[in-house]
């Protein structure tokens, strides 16, 4: 049996210049600059970086641009950057930048073609699907994909939304799951089997990471990468520290 890989990413919600972190996206606590946050992290061997912008959508701008420009002028690992993201010209204009990837969550829900028009501009590599999961009250085992930060429905079901955006041409998935976000008490692993088995694509899980045993059940349940924020954020542990313990389990990760 093939040994499971899995890609370390540190996520970043910002509002205005702060890194922020909240519990089921809600809540929000200041922890300070992301920069240097992102510093740290890239310094401590983390794989890649993910930045949210978690206003975004509210006030239809991305507001990232210096706190990404000035990231990518001292961090030299791939940079996805996601939030309020509405047409090719604000992807073009993030990727200048200095990002790799752009995650694109509510305008893909409102206008399903832009997840094509960005795919074809700079390639799927660069159309990261974002989706904020939300289990179902009416239906057992399914999930409802949200927008606007996990405050809106969208009437979508998360598997048939993500193999419809990866038929659209998204490369990569960010999914992550409202319910387990911030409260570092493990991840959905069953949302996650539930999305790795019906796309093609690698998956980015994010939600409920507490330690490196979360991310070897998320590895195992079908992950190509997961996203922490708290358990960096809190000092609750080093990216050398999980890599260690990741590998300790049987999952290859990047030294």
């Amino acid at each position: 049996m093939e040994k499971k890989k899995i890609r370390l990413i540190a996520r970043l919600d910002v509002k205005d210049v702060n890194l922020v972190k909240g519990i089921q996206l809600e809540g929000l606590r200041k922890l300070g600059d992301p920069n240097g946050f992102a510093r740290e992290y890239y310094q401590q061997g983390i794989d890649e970086l993910l930045y949210i912008d978690i206003v975004a959508s509210l006030y239809n701008r991305n507001n990232l641009s210096d706190i990404v420009r000035r990231t990518c002028d001292e961090v030299f690992i791939p940079v996805t950057v996601g939030g309020g993201l509405r047409s090719v010209e604000d992807v073009r204009h993030i990727l200048q930048m200095g990002a790799d990837k752009a995650a694109i969550n509510t305008q893909a829900i409102k206008t399903p073609e832009i997840i094509t028009q960005v795919a074809e501009a700079f390639g799927s590599q660069c159309m990261v699907l974002s989706i904020q999961a939300k289990k179902s009250r009416a239906q057992e085992g399914k999930w409802e994909a949200y927008y606007d930060n996990g405050r809106q429905h969208s009437g979508l079901d998360v598997v048939e939304w993500a193999k419809r955006g990866v038929e659209l041409g998204a490369g990569e998935i960010l999914l992550t799951s409202v319910d387990c976000e911030g409260l570092q008490r493990g991840m959905d692993l069953e949302l996650i089997r539930a999305v790795t088995e019906a796309v093609d694509v690698p998956v980015i899980c994010g939600g409920g990471v507490g330690c490196a045993r979360d991310v070897v059940d998320a590895a195992n349940a079908g992950a190509s990468a997961v996203a922490t924020a708290a358990l960096l954020h809190y000092k609750k542990a080093t990216v050398p520290q999980l890599k260690a313990d990741i590998r300790a389990a049987g999952v290859e990760v990047r030294v």
